[in-house]
């Protein structure tokens, strides 16, 4: 590896706070130690929660005589909770949430990879691209590929890094402004996808108890996550490369993981006539699984004979057809589909580029190639074991819930002017989200009681869902507890070994700042200026009059 592409090169030559966060936490213990003192320390300090009977009541369910119901800090050393992280620890390491989406990816990722596939498309495609370009580019399609929902992580983040390179940019600046879109900029978005579907679902159930007539709309914070997706792409690309590149110092270890050459690649650059045959037949091979998708998606059959007959005795695989359904939510069996699809798609294109170019000789290449795959992954899964494991004993504990409903009471108590306690949502959603990870769970604590507050203060739902919608982004990129952080430490490895927890953290530090602050002044302006956030979607908010 060349000594430019080293961190530690430059390392001496950081200063400021970025440069001071970056040394202390490279010099902190391996991560999978890190999490393993976590573990220790979540068991104590359940205890001590457990030993003053922390509790809270819970905003929604109920006890068998109709009472809130009491949640109480629960101590790991319970008969209960040993027996459970004693007797469960197969199923709770592989119900670890990203393990399989991430494992599944790569096998079908290591064959288009160890194939020449990546390399060779992505220096094809670039070679003509000015490098002033890439960020912005890159940052969009990872925003847009949140319709894709965890595939985005497993498969956007580890091209960036391969498109930087074949550019000759650092891939790590590549991984940091995939990651910051796909992550930080999580809801940002042109189009509705299954995350609208989710969390409007949630708040729907917390406005029930004061209007039960109102009605999810899935687009009802359409118009908002859009202009988000237009603020989020300038900062990205100005952090990236004003910010964060320059950090990394310049990149001559190659175009591929490891610091060597794309095989089979031309010394000036240029792709040899066998790499073309390839890349024409993996175009080939991507279009057939492309219209594969569609056909299971759409009923191509009953689509032509105007329902007629239908191929499928029903509906398609992939489409629910429920007309009681917004489009969107009958899509979400398509969106989930999408880890399966990538997959399928690396192998065949993988395939297809690997025979023409002569990458692939036979099906004993294709297995090595998976395998390689799942032995670059070898850290992940240890890595992985341990996260799982202190997840599990987080919400075990209670103490997410309960730190989660204090914290929305305190800012429903607050009395501050309305715009004020949105931009206060914003911040308590970020800082919640260090702690709680998943969207769906920290909105489904938080909406209970933030929704009907503001709606008594005569605020929309779905501006109720946006507030948190942008707090929930921001700070994704910054907490290892966030499931898929470890991952991109370990994407970051690959390109330069030394990179460490401290590393990726003071990189992504800046676009958690900036995302949040432009967020915070998106979410006050829109509601002083009242834009509608949606088709049929207003800030303002009218509770229908009783009787």
């Amino acid at each position: 590896m060349s000594e430019h592409a080293r961190p530690d090169a430059g390392a001496e030559r950081q200063s400021g706070i970025l440069g001071m966060i970056e040394r202390a936490g490279n010099r902190l213990p391996d991560p999978v130690f890190i999490f393993f003192y976590l573990i220790i320390a979540m068991a104590v300090i359940s205890t001590i929660a457990w030993f003053f009977n922390w509790s809270v009541e819970h905003p929604t369910a109920r006890d068998a005589a109709g009472d809130p119901l009491v949640v109480s800090a629960v101590s790991v050393f319970h008969p209960d909770s040993l027996r459970h992280l004693l007797v469960d620890m197969p199923r709770i390491f592989t119900g670890f949430h990203p393990l399989g989406y991430v494992l599944v990816v790569m096998l079908g990722a290591g064959v288009a990879e160890r194939a020449g596939l990546f390399g060779t498309a992505m220096r094809a495609a670039v070679r003509d691209v000015p490098r002033l370009f890439l960020t912005p580019a890159v940052a969009l399609v990872a925003m847009m590929g949140n319709l894709a929902a965890d595939a985005a992580y497993v498969v956007l983040i580890p091209l960036a890094a391969v498109i930087y390179a074949a550019a000759g940019r650092h891939p790590v600046a590549g991984i940091t402004a995939a990651f910051a879109g796909v992550s930080g900029g999580f809801s940002a978005n042109l189009l509705p996808g299954q995350l609208d579907a989710l969390l409007f679902g949630i708040t729907e159930a917390a406005v029930v108890a004061l209007d039960p007539t109102w009605t999810m709309n899935i687009a009802g914070n359409w118009f908002f996550i859009a202009a988000m997706t237009f603020v989020y792409l300038p900062i990205i690309w100005f952090v990236t490369d004003r910010i964060v590149e320059p950090r990394l110092g310049p990149w001559s270890g190659g175009t591929v993981a490891g610091g060597g050459e794309t095989p089979e690649t031309d010394p000036e650059g240029e792709t040899t006539p066998a790499q073309k045959k390839g890349l024409a037949h993996a175009g080939v091979a991507v279009l057939l699984v492309c219209l594969v998708w569609l056909f299971l998606t759409v009923d191509v059959v009953s689509l032509v004979t105007l329902g007629a007959f239908s191929l499928y005795g029903g509906n398609a695989p992939l489409y629910l057809g429920d007309p009681a359904n917004e489009v969107t939510e009958n899509l979400v069996p398509f969106f989930s589909s999408l880890v399966a699809g990538f997959m399928i798609l690396f192998v065949f294109a993988g395939i297809a580029y690997g025979r023409a170019a002569g990458t692939i000789k036979d099906h004993r290449d294709i297995v090595d190639m998976m395998a390689g795959a799942m032995k670059d992954m070898g850290y992940y899964l240890v890595l992985a074991f341990f996260a799982a494991y202190f997840v599990e004993l987080f919400n075990q504990s209670q103490l997410g819930l309960i730190s989660a409903v204090n914290g929305a009471d305190a800012i429903r108590d607050s009395g501050l002017p309305l715009p004020i306690v949105l931009g206060l949502i914003v911040v308590f959603a970020g800082l919640l989200n260090l702690f709680v990870g998943s969207a769906s769970a920290k909105w489904a604590l938080m909406a209970p009681v933030l929704v009907p507050m503001l709606m008594l203060l005569n605020v929309s739902p779905e501006m109720a869902t946006a507030a948190y919608r942008v707090g929930d982004s921001a700070t994704n990129i910054i907490t290892p507890l966030m499931v898929y952080f470890p991952l991109v430490l370990v994407f970051a490895r690959r390109w330069v070994p030394e990179f460490g927890i401290g590393s990726l953290t003071s990189a992504m530090i800046p676009y958690s700042i900036w995302l949040l602050i432009a967020g915070i002044i998106m979410t006050v302006g829109w509601v002083y200026l009242g834009l509608p956030l949606g088709p049929g979607a207003e800030v303002a908010f009218t509770l229908p009059q009783a009787g």
